[in-house]
């Protein structure tokens, strides 16, 4: 929500939000979910793509890119927690509540723009292998790594310039990015350009772009390739796509539609935006499957671990086995049963 600080009303949507204890209780249990999930799942991930994973090919360093961002994602999901359970009531400060809002929407943003380049290599790879080979350097994918948080922090520059914290007296509370001075931005157009920019060139221009990559990965495959090798393609891209339209896409679309009828109308969609952004967090806990199927290194070394477990633990259980056998062997030969008479 927008205000203007000097003349503050709280809209009716926004205060049913901040006063709605099931709301914020349903909300910080799927935070709670998926803090577990992304932190097991990347760290795992992290482990396996620096200390497991050779060679660094530009897709490993960019799922290596990813895999950061989601575990930022996960660290900084329990401050929002603690934020939700309290009532929307922010008590770290506003350095510490900018800090949070840039790490949710640079994993959100950081996330399209990398799943965007590993969609590009992909389709490099399979569609223009000569190229493809010429560009497989560590150093194009550490400039387009750089390039991406570059173009993410300069879009959300104003994020990183405002205090966003808010003082609710009538509710006894301080918001975090939940109501928004309008005065962080000179004009109402300044406004639109700051949404027009993060929804269409953070995240449907890139979502564009992978998907023509994946579509034309999967028509290439399908002329010569093995039948194993295109369902692999078929299950990453639905993967992806999955990802972009149920956490990536209804957030940007209710931001953009929140704030032109907010600006114009009067009206709100807050409530909606919220779940929405939500949701979005969804997406690092999607990511690690992105991997294993994009990755065939990564694919490999995580079956041998899996692999692994199963060996050893067969092999206790067989240990195990073999010992209550001699233990049962033992008992009987020292006590045996006596024959009636």
């Amino acid at each position: 929500m927008m205000v203007n600080s000097t003349v503050f009303k709280l809209d009716s949507a926004t205060r049913s939000l901040l006063e709605s204890v099931n709301t914020s209780i349903a909300i910080s249990v799927i935070y709670m979910i998926v803090t577990v999930i992304n932190l097991v799942g990347n760290g795992l991930s992290m482990w396996l793509l620096v200390f497991r994973t050779s060679p660094k090919t530009p897709s490993v360093i960019f799922m290596i890119n990813l895999t950061l961002t989601d575990l930022a994602l996960g660290v900084a999901l329990p401050f929002q927690i603690a934020y939700q359970l309290q009532g929307f009531h922010w008590t770290l400060g506003t350095n510490m509540c900018s800090v949070m809002t840039l790490v949710f929407y640079t994993n959100m943003y950081c996330s399209i723009l990398t799943m965007m380049a590993i969609a590009i290599n992909r389709y490099l790879g399979v569609v223009w292998p000569m190229l493809f080979r010429k560009m497989q350097k560590k150093s194009f994918a550490f400039i387009g790594c750089l390039f991406m948080w570059g173009l993410v922090l300069s879009v959300l520059h104003p994020l990183m310039t405002t205090d966003l914290t808010f003082d609710i007296p009538e509710l006894r509370i301080i918001t975090c990015f939940d109501v928004l001075k309008k005065e962080m931005l000179p004009t109402e157009y300044a406004w639109l350009g700051f949404v027009f920019s993060m929804v269409f060139v953070l995240f449907l221009f890139p979502f564009c772009v992978t998907t023509f990559c994946y579509v034309s990965v999967i028509r290439e495959l399908g002329r010569y390739a093995k039948t194993s090798k295109k369902k692999k393609a078929v299950r990453l891209a639905i993967i992806v796509l999955l990802v972009f339209t149920l956490c990536f896409a209804p957030n940007n679309i209710l931001l953009l539609t929140h704030i032109v009828i907010k600006l114009f109308y009067k009206q709100s969609l807050y409530m909606a935006y919220k779940l929405s952004l939500c949701f979005s967090c969804l997406n690092s806990c999607l990511d690690p499957f992105i991997y294993y199927f994009a990755c065939k290194e990564f694919r490999q070394k995580l079956r041998q671990i899996i692999h692994l477990q199963n060996l050893s633990s067969s092999v206790d259980s067989m240990k195990m086995e073999h010992k209550e056998s001699l233990h049962s062997t033992h008992i009987a030969f020292e006590s045996p049963e006596r024959e009636p008479l």
